[in-house]
């Protein structure tokens, strides 16, 4: 019975039994591959004296990994339907709590504290693709204690995730997530390993919170802002961009950069981490 969450004939039929169809609009993809989620449970710091945080439960394919080893699973599934399945599957577990709820509506750092207590917290989960970045954004903003994300993304979007700010592979989540933690990838999974198989392949990802970059950074918001503006326009140079999006004079700007010693034709793509610190410091102190 152990593996039979990972066999695609009894999957089928406990599918069946209840009536259940995927959510192409939920973007409801199950592992079957017995392989995966006990990889990704023990490498998310499932175990005991720790508390996981799961966002969907799918059947419970990895839920049931993450209990076994955890000291307490909070699971938040949005679809009310696999909850008689969840009954089936894992409610057997005392140490599970799943809620009904959108994770995306939910007070994180309240919701730890009801849940947890003084337990430390890491979240484990597969993660809709449609939604990745959302429920990312949602997890790190909301500044809750939690000291790892392990999940399972779409690949392209963990390379993304994990390549160096300043390389043409990064974009504006890049920024946001490194800021936050210093992320890596795990492993990748193939699309096989999934029922129904998405399009794609996959990549389970990790990001260790807790960065000194916040400290470097007066004012978020303008932070952020200025990452987005420049990545949304990421063929003009940061000069044309920030000027259209952000109201900036253009030579303020070149003097922000002949400051920052950076070339006016240079474009967000090209800096680093410690380069966006510092025109973003420059900028507050020249338009603030």
């Amino acid at each position: 019975m152990e593996a039979s969450l990972t066999n695609i004939r009894y999957v089928r039929s406990l599918l069946d039994r209840h009536g259940f169809h995927f959510s192409k609009k939920l973007g409801q993809n199950f592992l079957i591959n017995p392989e995966v989620c006990p990889r990704i449970a023990e490498m998310g710091h499932a175990a005991a004296g720790h508390g996981i945080l799961e966002i969907g439960t799918g059947i419970g394919t990895l839920t049931k990994e993450l209990v076994k080893r955890a000291e307490k699973v909070t699971a938040v599934e949005i679809d009310q339907r696999l909850f008689p399945i969840l009954e089936e599957t894992v409610g057997q577990y005392p140490n599970l709590h799943i809620i009904h709820q959108d994770i995306l509506k939910c007070d994180i750092p309240a919701l730890l504290e009801e849940e947890f207590g003084d337990l430390p917290v890491s979240v484990c989960a597969n993660l809709p693709y449609y939604i990745t970045a959302p429920i990312l954004m949602h997890l790190l903003e909301s500044r809750a204690k939690l000291e790892t994300i392990t999940v399972m993304v779409q690949k392209e979007v963990a390379e993304k995730l994990t390549a160096p700010v300043g390389t043409r592979e990064a974009g504006a989540i890049t920024v946001a997530v490194q800021y936050y933690g210093t992320v890596k990838q795990l492993f990748s999974v193939s699309r096989g390993s999934f029922l129904p198989p998405p399009n794609v392949d996959s990549a389970v990802i990790q990001i260790q919170l807790g960065t000194p970059y916040a400290e470097q950074v007066a004012d978020e918001k303008h932070f952020f802002r200025m990452v987005r503006s420049g990545f949304s326009q990421r063929r003009k140079t940061l000069v044309n961009a920030l000027s259209a999006t952000m109201g900036y004079d253009k030579a303020a700007i070149i003097s922000a950069l002949q400051i920052c010693q950076l070339p006016e034709t240079i474009r967000m793509e090209s800096l680093t981490m410690e380069q966006l610190l510092l025109l973003h410091r420059v900028l507050l102190e020249q338009f603030l």
